[in-house]
């Protein structure tokens, strides 16, 4: 059906679960007069330790429903673990434009005093070889520290929904972040898991030094509103959030996504 000429920008964002909701609240900055279909795969949380070949084919034919259902003009892959995977098969099987979530490592490096830096990610991120080939591209003279985390975005859904996580738990997947080698220590930390933003306040907590955390999102909301030039806005835009389990979010959760205004 043709697009209304006066509704808004429609742009579905994708992530395993909530974590990508770090993403969207930059992005509905940056294009506020955006409409948004957030799709959540939480039937298929968490993708960290699943078989590279099935994930694949489960983030295309999830994306690919999506992208029947709702129309968009474009879709945000706001999850590292999906990107990396199947960013490449997405854009050979869907014409809609992508924007993927990559480990910042470029500007990680470029910023970086100390000239050493953590990646921060799921083991399947940081384990890829797409995460190498940008630390052989981008990371000249710049040690880099890959550190997996098996749990950090399961306590991540956690903690939005309402669970708190102790603090030596959060404590001990972030420990080997932390380097000091040949009189240089680690000064910045590449989050890449988009889940792992929701934590920042208990990183900032409980690291033995003061390091920058970078988040890619503000990157990400960046590149989305290069893609899309600014449309005047029709109707105000309608929020949609959907889960794969179909689940109703039970009330902690439901306030907090309440606070990112779905």
């Amino acid at each position: 059906m043709p697009k209304v000429p006066d509704a808004p920008t429609k742009i579905l964002i994708f992530d395993s679960g909530v974590g990508g909701l770090t993403v969207y609240r930059e992005v509905a900055a940056a294009r506020p007069d955006a409409a948004y279909v957030y799709v959540a795969d939480d039937a298929g949380f968490p993708y960290g330790n699943q078989p590279e070949a099935a994930l694949i084919a489960r983030i295309v034919s999830v994306i690919g429903k999506a992208i029947a259902a709702h129309a968009p003009d474009l879709v945000v892959v706001a999850c590292n673990t999906a990107s990396t995977l199947a960013l490449k098969e997405l854009r050979a099987r869907y014409s809609v434009p992508f924007v993927g979530t990559v480990p910042a490592i470029k500007p990680a490096c470029a910023q970086s005093a100390s000239k050493r830096i953590a990646v921060l990610g799921t083991q399947s991120t940081v384990s890829r070889e797409y995460t190498r080939a940008l630390i052989r591209e981008f990371a000249a003279g710049c040690e880099v520290g890959l550190v997996g985390s098996s749990h950090l975005a399961t306590y991540a859904e956690a903690e939005l929904g309402g669970a708190p996580v102790a603090d030596a738990a959060i404590k001990a997947e972030i420990a080997r972040c932390f380097v000091i080698a040949d009189g240089r220590r680690t000064d910045t930390v590449v989050l890449a898991c988009t889940h792992y933003p929701l934590l920042t306040e208990r990183f900032l907590k409980l690291a033995p030094w003061p390091v920058d955390w970078l988040d890619p999102a503000p990157a990400i909301a960046r590149r989305v509103a290069e893609l899309i030039g600014q449309r005047p806005p029709g109707a105000p835009a309608k929020l949609q959030i959907a889960f794969t389990s179909g689940r109703t979010p039970p009330p902690a959760l439901a306030k907090a996504l309440a606070g990112f205004g779905f």
